[in-house]
């Protein structure tokens, strides 16, 4: 626990010294701080899974009444893993990426409070500490969102629907722990855990749902995901990258953390529930991000679908431990743990090159970007690299992860329970659909910004990335390749936290090995020998072209649809990459098209200018919170009216409330 601990000071001193150091030094003395912190944490977290001892930690003297009490198990050690493993590629990218507004004292110290919470709230084991850590990591975050575009009014706005979904989601899961807490009469998590048996069959499912509601905001799983797409694209890249690959992940964490280990699993709808979540979010995802043209709003709402994916694997893996199939349940719960470890690297890894974009163009819009692979070689690779990986392309660590995911669901069909089966049967539906949008979704989004010709000055200036963003960038693509040339290598520290998780102790449904092979012969996959018959057959293949094609290959540049003649105009965008897709789900999508044609001042048969606008809302925001902002808007004008200046009004109304608190009372 020692070297956890020391990373929280660590954290704590960076903080300190982003306020009192000047200019650039304070820059690259809080990053190189903020690593050394990370790299403490990684290695406490990796002693707990390799040992599979849990560590702890109490004192009094930290927060008043209570105390601080830190426990760190494989469970948390896992997540404690995964943001020191994109703390360190943040702080080493936020060196070179830092200026004016997001390399100020504010934003420095804000920065680091933030890594504080994101390591410190897996390792909280009391309700007490939880909601601490919880309420610094959504304060320091809700600032951070305001650092770079501290003028903009979407900054603002963002950083208003963050702070509110936020504070409504602490508060319900406040809701929950309090009602855990009232058998235990202590706020441990051992204690809670203890007497859970305690609770009543209702007020368990009233805990659960609770907690769920706050927990389920925070990972963006609809429809509670609309500060997610708002929040990411206004933030810093590095603050982006620390969210979608750290923060959300810490949703799920307490989804598992309450639903399974604090309240022992529970019934078998809370899980269908849960499982109701990630249908809706992987599909609303990432049909929302096929459409999108701000490339971290694409990359947001990828976020919102891979958490839908993970949701999918923690509703599988709860019904199937509500139904006694424990060795699927822990199949399922292990492609859900390593598919948070492939998204933290490959979401943080693309929410870093789109801040190099970004910085280099100046503008996220990726309908005036195009010809940055040329201009851009180290952003693209990286690039390239992590969409391989999203895009669950074999070889990658998306593919590994979410055929094992596929693999658990299928598995999930040995329920006798109707109700399950259907789940699992709508669930590999979603898994499959949302693989082919995803797909299209990142075809567009490297298509239109790194081929073609640039459809602007600033794409046709671009430069690449600082020296440090670059290495930031590289060093997060290792996960890709890792976990997709070899995913057996960690099996064995994700089933340690899956058993953690799920309190059960069963025997890994998967053999040792590079690969992942299952015991019970339903499939595997050893990507070692997938890559060498690939390299065989692409040899063979080219060898074979050169022999063919002597009399020389027709070459055309990427993009242009073999044209030889070729204009910015001519080649396709991201809008209208998308328009066919729009058409097919005009009903859930309702885009809003509008032309704008200007006549000539001679003939109105003459057209001088014309505009197109498409712009694709989330709609499940104008359906159901405008309506109800409009509602409470309403009601805080209809109150104005009660505040007139009269005294004798105002003495009327206490007097009302007082009458009626007596009756209450009596």
């Amino acid at each position: 626990m020692d070297l956890a601990l020391l990373s929280l000071v660590l954290c704590i001193v960076g903080a300190l010294l982003a306020l009192s150091l000047n200019g650039s030094v304070r820059v690259v003395v809080t990053g190189i701080v903020g690593i050394a912190a990370c790299l403490g944490a990684l290695a406490a977290a990796l002693r707990v899974l390799i040992d599979g001892n849990s560590v702890s930690f109490h004192s009094t003297l930290l927060l008043p009444l209570s105390g601080i009490d830190l426990t760190l198990d494989p469970l948390g050690a896992l997540f404690v893993a995964v943001t020191s493993i994109v703390g360190i590629a943040s702080c080493l990218y936020y060196i070179g990426y830092a200026r004016d507004e997001s390399g100020s004292r504010l934003s420095l110290s804000m920065f680091m409070l933030f890594l504080l919470s994101l390591l410190l709230v897996p390792m909280a084991s009391s309700v007490m500490t939880w909601m601490f850590a919880w309420e610094i990591m959504a304060l320091s975050s809700m600032l951070l969102i305001t650092t770079e575009h501290r003028h903009s009014q979407a900054a603002r706005r963002a950083a208003l629907w963050y702070g509110v979904m936020t504070q409504l989601g602490a508060g319900s899961i406040l809701l929950g722990f309090l009602i855990m807490t009232l058998p235990a009469h202590a706020q441990t998590f051992t204690l809670l855990e203890q007497h859970a048996g305690g609770l009543t069959s209702l007020e368990r499912s009233a805990a659960f749902i609770f907690s769920l509601i706050g927990f389920a905001s925070k990972a963006g799983a609809v429809p509670l995901h609309v500060w997610l797409p708002k929040a990411h694209p206004e933030a810093p890249s590095p603050i982006s990258a620390l969210m979608s690959g750290s923060m959300v992940a810490l949703g799920i964490y307490g989804i598992i953390r309450v639903g399974l280990t604090l309240l022992g699993g529970g019934s078998l709808w809370w899980w269908l529930v849960v499982t109701s979540l990630g249908v809706a979010s992987a599909l609303f995802g990432a049909l929302h991000a096929t459409t999108s043209t701000d490339i971290k709003r694409l990359l947001a709402y990828s976020t919102i679908d891979v958490m839908g994916l993970v949701l999918l694997g923690v509703g599988a893996a709860g019904a199937m431990a509500a139904t006694h199939h424990h060795e699927v349940a822990h199949l399922a719960m292990v492609a859900s743990l390593l598919l948070i470890v492939a998204h933290s690297g490959f979401k943080g890894c693309l929410f870093l090159a789109a801040g190099a974009i970004e910085r280099s163009t100046g503008t996220r819009n990726l309908d005036q970007l195009g010809g940055l692979l040329s201009r851009m070689r180290v952003t693209a690779i990286v690039f390239v690299v992590a969409t391989l990986s999203v895009m669950a392309v074999p070889l990658f660590s998306g593919f590994s992860s979410e055929w094992l995911l596929f693999e658990g669901l299928l598995g999930g069909f040995i329920s006798h329970n109707s109700a399950t089966s259907i789940a699992m049967l709508v669930s590999v539906t979603a898994l499959a659909l949302t693989g082919g949008l995803t797909a299209i979704a990142f075809v567009k989004a490297f298509g239109i910004a790194f081929l073609g010709q640039p459809r602007s000055s600033n794409a046709e200036h671009a430069r690449d990335a600082s020296p440090t963003m670059g290495v930031a960038m590289f060093f997060l693509c290792i996960p890709s390749i890792v976990l997709g040339l070899a995913p057996g290598s960690v099996i064995p520290l994700l089933n340690r936290a899956s058993d953690v998780g799920l309190r059960l102790h069963v025997a890994s449904p998967l053999r040792p090995g590079a690969g992942l092979d299952l015991l019970s012969s339903r499939g595997s996959i050893e990507p070692l020998l997938i890559l060498a018959v690939g390299v065989i057959a692409s040899l063979g293949l080219w060898g074979l072209l050169r022999l063919v094609a002597r009399g020389g290959v027709r070459r055309a540049a990427a993009w242009s649809s073999g044209r030889d003649v070729l204009t910015p105009r001519m080649q396709y965008t991201a809008t209208s990459f998308a328009e066919p897709l729009q058409r097919v789900f005009v009903d859930v999508l309702r885009p809003d098209n509008d032309l704008d044609v200007t006549h000539e001042s001679e003939s109105r048969y003459y057209e001088q200018h014309l505009a197109f606008l498409n712009r694709v809302d989330d709609t499940i925001e104008n359906s159901i919170y405008q309506p109800v902002i409009k509602l409470v808007r309403r009601a805080g004008t209809a109150a104005l009216r009660l505040q007139n200046g009269s005294i004798h009004r105002y003495l009327a109304l206490g007097f009302i409330a007082l009458l009626v608190v007596l009756v209450v009372l009596t």
